[in-house]
């Protein structure tokens, strides 16, 4: 998958507990089955509005099925496709058909946009080299 295409796709990552494939998890074993630490997973619960664990009697959190592949949705568009904590959230965002302002475009505004950045990498880098050159 290129961007976030269908989370329903997401594959739930292989666990090892004996557990039925729609059982409920802990932060635990999510963390371990996924190979990212639970500190990050928490801060996730922060950045992504969608991701809400249910929270029992001294706020022990048991992720769902869903859950765990909204995580590891975010784990690989984070840290496999290079996106940054806000465009991975906007990614998904788009995906689920919420549109905030900021991230609806157009094919041709995409298109602009690239070329826009194309140009300013170019400049950033004949600068770069300029600079390299007169030292």
């Amino acid at each position: 998958m290129n961007s976030f295409d269908d989370l329903q796709n997401e594959p739930l990552p292989p666990f090892s507990d004996g557990k039925a494939l729609d059982a409920m998890r802990t932060i635990g074993e999510v963390t371990g089955a996924l190979g990212i630490r639970q500190h990050v997973l928490r801060y996730w619960e922060e950045q992504f509005p969608q991701l809400k664990p249910v929270k029992r009697s001294g706020g022990r959190r048991y992720y769902r099925p869903e859950d765990v592949r909204l995580i590891a949705a975010i784990d690989r568009l984070v840290h496999r496709e290079g996106y940054t904590l806000r465009g991975a959230r906007l990614a998904l965002t788009r995906e689920a058909g919420a549109s905030p302002s900021s991230a609806v475009r157009s094919a041709s505004q995409d298109r602009l946009t690239a070329a826009q950045l194309r140009e300013r990498l170019t400049a950033i880098r004949n600068r770069l080299e300029a600079a390299l050159k007169a030292a």
